[in-house]
């Protein structure tokens, strides 16, 4: 019996933990995205954000893209052939880039170099004191800290996204026609045909999602980290594995919510 309720008070408390953890993050990411609407604005580290979120992540974005798309290609073309179906290459090669493998992968992208170097950066400050000198100089530190980087994440990431998606796409069409025997403009037109705008749209929604997740998260464990080296180190690889996580999570309720009908 004694052990029975021991096991059950370590379960509460771990459930409490976990909920009072989610409601910080919560109340958070409000306040961010509360400063973000309301001035003043700091345009020069909104632009700096800009740069280093969205220009700066294009290469890793890009070689993602191709290579997973060449990928995908050959995937499908060597599991439609059992059944005699490798013309639908093209077509699941689209929806699968622009629905499913574009958002994710380009957030996962984004939530390993972004959201660690946003992690590492506040995290960093706190320890040396700067963003008590922020305060101490009447900055508020959600103001230029936290809101610049959400709201470039909000509006960069989905760029990125579709990017990501063309060149996903172009990765498959450039295996299918050099290896495959595909004809070019057949293959376009199979793509273009295929895709419908609610793909389009809902590709961009998990994109503002997935960059707001990635940017909160980096910002969230900067501001809460520890002391000392070893609490910049923890602060980043929390970020980076709670970005994850909850990318993956906002993917699966994104895709019911949009694709349910």
């Amino acid at each position: 019996m004694t052990a029975l309720l021991y096991s059950l008070g370590v379960l509460g408390r771990g459930t409490l933990a976990a909920m009072a953890s989610i409601g910080r993050v919560m109340l958070f990411a409000l306040s961010a995205l509360s400063h973000i609407l309301r001035p003043p604005f700091y345009g020069r580290e909104f632009m700096v954000a800009l740069l280093n979120i969205g220009w700066l992540s294009l290469p890793v974005v890009g070689l993602t893209a191709v290579f997973t798309g060449g990928a995908l290609a050959l995937q499908i073309y060597a599991g439609g052939a059992r059944f005699s179906a490798e013309a639908v290459v093209p077509q699941i090669v689209a929806i699968g880039m622009v629905r499913e493998l574009g958002p994710v992968l380009v957030g996962l992208m984004i939530a390993a170099r972004v959201t660690s170097s946003i992690a590492a950066e506040i995290a960093t400050m706190k320890v040396t004191e700067q963003i008590d000198a922020l305060t101490t100089l009447s900055t508020n530190p959600m103001k230029y800290l936290v809101a610049p980087r959400v709201l470039a994440a909000l509006l960069v990431v989905p760029v990125l996204v579709g990017v990501g998606d063309v060149i996903g796409i172009f990765g498959g069409y450039s295996v299918a026609t050099g290896s495959l025997g595909f004809n070019g403009a057949a293959y376009l037109k199979n793509t273009v045909n295929f895709l419908e705008p609610l793909d389009v749209l809902s590709s961009l929604i998990k994109g503002c999602a997935f960059g707001g997740i990635a940017a909160v998260m980096g910002c969230y464990f900067g501001m809460h980290s520890g002391r000392g080296a070893q609490g910049v180190g923890r602060a980043t690889k929390g970020a980076v594995e709670a970005a994850a996580v909850l990318i993956l999570a906002a993917n699966f309720l994104l895709t019911g919510a949009l694709f349910s009908l």
